[in-house]
């Protein structure tokens, strides 16, 4: 296990990419009485704003980008910029993340490419970290990546029970790949994590997963946002204990596959205290395999 908060540049890939000048609020009906999660989200212009009685208004997301290819299998980064510049979030958490991976993504650094369109800056956790296919090229990496408009001051890529993709007959053993950063939003220090959950049928991996993030996550007071593809149903048993400490944002809409979506795999989660929903969706797309979830939130300042 790596130190807690390490500096900004030992952590696998962080861009400074320019930030968005924050500017205009949420939409009306978000500015108002509290919304319904699912039902009165509109996917509209959105930064952190000073909202009534003093709470911070944040747009998040999170997203599966299927290493840059869309539900067709055809890489198109710029398909994949547009959608997430509509999403108008303020941090997005990216699920399958590719740098220097392989001719899927023409091995090219989507972590930094994408920051760099948004103008926002990026921490990339890479959950696999190989010798290059050609001597002196880049490392080849994959893994989880945070957006935001805001300065990260610190960050870290922890490590969580995994069973590897990569190695003949693997066992389940700790290994990178669930990224967390601190972001500061007007004033207010926010715990984002992004993670990327066991896709086999058999819980037992997930099961495992989840006990070392809340472990960790247990680890930090304050403001706490879990973003992720969990690869399991919110009701599923292996998560239960996931929801003791944070509040499922329900988007309304079930995000897979992201033609005739049918499950709901990937989430918003937040702490319950300091954190309050105003409403959340689930854009439809095809620039991935999933759908994204954004979620609109009041940050508290007394926590």
């Amino acid at each position: 296990m790596t130190p807690r908060h390490r500096t900004l540049g030992k952590l696998g890939t962080l861009v400074v990419a320019g930030l968005l000048t924050a500017g205009t609020a949420l939409p009306a009906k978000a500015a108002g009485a509290p919304a319904t999660p699912g039902k009165d989200l509109r996917v509209g212009p959105a930064h952190a704003t000073t909202a009534p009685g003093n709470a911070i208004q944040l747009r998040v997301a999170t997203y599966n980008i299927h290493a840059g290819a869309g539900m067709d299998d055809v890489f198109d980064l710029d398909r994949q910029a547009d959608q997430l510049r509509s999403l108008k979030a303020d941090v997005i958490g990216l699920q399958e993340v590719d740098v220097h991976w392989s001719a899927r993504s023409e091995w090219r650094d989507v972590a930094r490419e994408l920051g760099e369109r948004l103008r926002m800056r990026v921490s990339f956790a890479p959950i696999y970290s190989l010798d290059p296919a050609t001597p002196g090229a880049p490392r080849r990496e994959f893994g989880v990546a945070v957006l935001s408009r805001y300065r990260i001051e610190s960050a870290e890529n922890h490590e969580i029970t995994r069973l590897s993709t990569q190695a003949p007959d693997p066992l389940p053993a700790p290994a990178p790949g669930f990224g967390e950063v601190t972001v500061r939003v007007r004033g207010l220090p926010v715990h984002v994590y992004v993670t990327h959950l066991d896709y086999r049928a058999d819980p037992s991996v997930r099961t495992a997963q989840i006990a070392d993030t809340r472990r960790i996550m247990a680890e930090d007071r304050g403001r706490k946002v879990l973003l992720g593809d969990f690869n399991a149903s919110p009701t599923a048993a292996e998560l239960a204990p996931l929801w003791r400490e944070l509040t499922d944002v329900e988007p309304g809409s079930p995000t897979y596959p992201a033609r005739d979506p049918v499950r709901r795999i990937d989430y918003v989660a937040v702490s319950k205290d300091g954190v309050r929903v105003r409403g959340a969706a689930v854009p439809e797309t095809l620039a991935s395999d999933h759908r994204p979830v954004v979620a609109d939130l009041l940050l508290r300042p007394e926590h």
